[in-house]
């Protein structure tokens, strides 16, 4: 299995995670300050590149309800631009609570909230990843 690119896109960062070849276990790979990046889409495109992946993973921001609002549209629409600048295939996953695990891991791990702005965006895309990764494997 080649690997799979885990994505937690927000407004002001986005979040990167990338499995192992084994297709087991996400690790977090950067976090994309939009703002600084003339080409946020691009790079993610460069990262799914660079790594060979088979799959990039999307978390798909949903209510608790389960429905979908603004951000869902725009989490679609950056979906739709990446499968055109990408050979692999691109999905939407549930991300709800994704960002509150991650605080709580890092927390955990004995960092405080300034401590973990730099890569709690990340995480939160290692967690996505690894539900997909986590599902596929009890499909296999």
């Amino acid at each position: 299995m080649r690997r799979a690119l885990g994505i937690d896109l927000g407004e002001a960062r986005i979040g990167v995670a990338v499995s192992d070849e084994l297709g087991m276990l996400a690790h977090p790979v950067e976090t994309i300050v939009v703002k600084d990046t003339a080409d946020p889409l691009g790079r993610v495109a460069q990262i799914a590149k660079d790594k060979d992946v088979s799959h990039i993973i999307i978390g798909l921001p949903k209510n608790m309800d389960g429905t979908t609002g603004a951000a869902a549209e725009k989490t679609r629409a950056f979906a739709d631009k990446l499968r055109e600048k990408v050979n692999c295939i691109v999905k939407l996953l549930d991300e709800r609570l994704t960002t509150v695990a991650a605080q709580r891991y890092l927390h955990d791990a004995g960092r405080n909230v300034k401590q973990s702005r730099a890569v709690i965006d990340q995480v939160a895309a290692q967690i996505i990843l690894q539900g997909w990764l986590d599902s596929q494997a009890m499909l296999g």
